[in-house]
């Protein structure tokens, strides 16, 4: 297969979407063996092109990359017009992989996309109008692809429920874990105990209410969330969890959770929602506390350092079912199945 895969979330500074991109990238490439041909492509910013050919730089792919002075105003434009098909640029493929950062016109071919959550569909007024434009126009284009992928079961339930999308056109695939992200290696310094926290003050990552559960703590635990860091590059963070004495995931609604993996893979107990998003990521690894309480989530905090050893052991086993090959594999079966 011949397969057009769009990589312009790889021109910002990596979180989530960026990350499973890569990973996904990664795990297609090391399960063809070069049977198939990967072929990178989008229109990025002068800025940005730098970040994509880092990312990309000794994977055996092809690249299509065009670089524009106004990316984000080209991929709305492109998509929004239809025109010219991604054949221009790309050439002949048997599938184009689209993002929700763009939904380019093509001329004939296997049509996929990913979706690694609703919540823009489901909480548009509390996310900014942005985000949710941009999942809207991409849930809207998926309703018309071939393949469309889930980072979880919980994901494709909710594409079937949300979108009405059959549920046969619909194939999971799991975010892996990098191979950074085990429990040996150097490990961050707060200069006492901490607890290390992904949350931002994005309504979804919920820092509000676990600031809240701190002020129930002790003192003897300091709080570390990106918001006091900032933006941590991904070679940075196992580290953060490495040196963490818990790890702290209140998030009210998720596709998956891929920091929750990551730290258990890192030998953190962990501390996570309990909505049921997050089911898959934390299996039986974690300690659930309600979102919406601190006081749930400081004595799960109390819980999760009591029980260390025993949670350590068990989310390391967990981490280890995922992984990028086997997110590659399921991308490449669920293109086959739609040729």
């Amino acid at each position: 297969m011949r397969i057009a895969y769009d990589v312009t979330p790889l021109s910002h500074p990596r979180t989530g979407v960026g990350n499973y991109v890569l990973g996904a990238l990664q795990g297609m490439a090391e399960a063809s063996g070069g049977e198939d041909e990967l072929v990178a492509f989008g229109p990025v910013s002068i800025r940005g092109r730098p970040l994509v050919d880092e990312a990309l730089d000794g994977f055996a792919t092809q690249h299509r990359l065009l670089t524009v002075p106004f990316a984000h105003a080209t991929r709305r434009a492109w998509s929004k017009l239809g025109r010219p098909p991604a054949e221009r640029f790309v050439g002949a493929f048997d599938v184009l992989h689209f993002t929700d950062w763009m939904h380019p016109p093509q001329r004939a071919g296997v049509r996929a996309t990913m979706i690694h959550d609703l919540g823009p569909l489901k909480y548009p007024k509390k996310l900014h109008p942005r985000t949710v434009s941009m999942h809207t126009a991409n849930a809207e284009q998926a309703r018309r692809c071939d393949v469309v992928f889930a980072n979880s079961e919980f994901t494709a339930n909710d594409v079937v429920e949300t979108l009405g999308i059959p549920r046969e056109r619909i194939r999971v695939a799991y975010p892996g874990v990098g191979p950074a992200f085990t429990a040996e290696g150097d490990r961050y310094d707060a200069g006492r105990p901490y607890a290390f926290s992904t949350a931002t003050d994005d309504w979804r990552k919920n820092v509000e209410t676990l600031r809240a559960a701190w002020r129930e703590l002790d003192d003897d635990l300091a709080l570390v969330t990106l918001d006091d860091v900032g933006y941590v590059p991904n070679a940075e963070l196992p580290a953060l969890y490495r040196g963490a004495s818990v790890f702290v995931y209140p998030s009210r609604f998720e596709g998956f959770g891929i920091p929750v993996i990551e730290a258990l893979a890192c030998g953190v107990p962990c501390v996570v929602s309990a909505h049921p998003s997050l089911d898959e990521a934390a299996g039986d690894a974690a300690i659930r506390a309600d979102p919406g309480d601190a006081g749930a989530i400081a004595a799960a905090v109390r819980e999760a350092i009591g029980r260390r050893d025993e949670l350590v052991s068990r989310g390391r086993e967990h981490a280890r079912r995922f992984t990028w090959l086997e997110t590659g594999r399921a991308h490449l079966q669920g293109y086959a199945e739609a040729l």
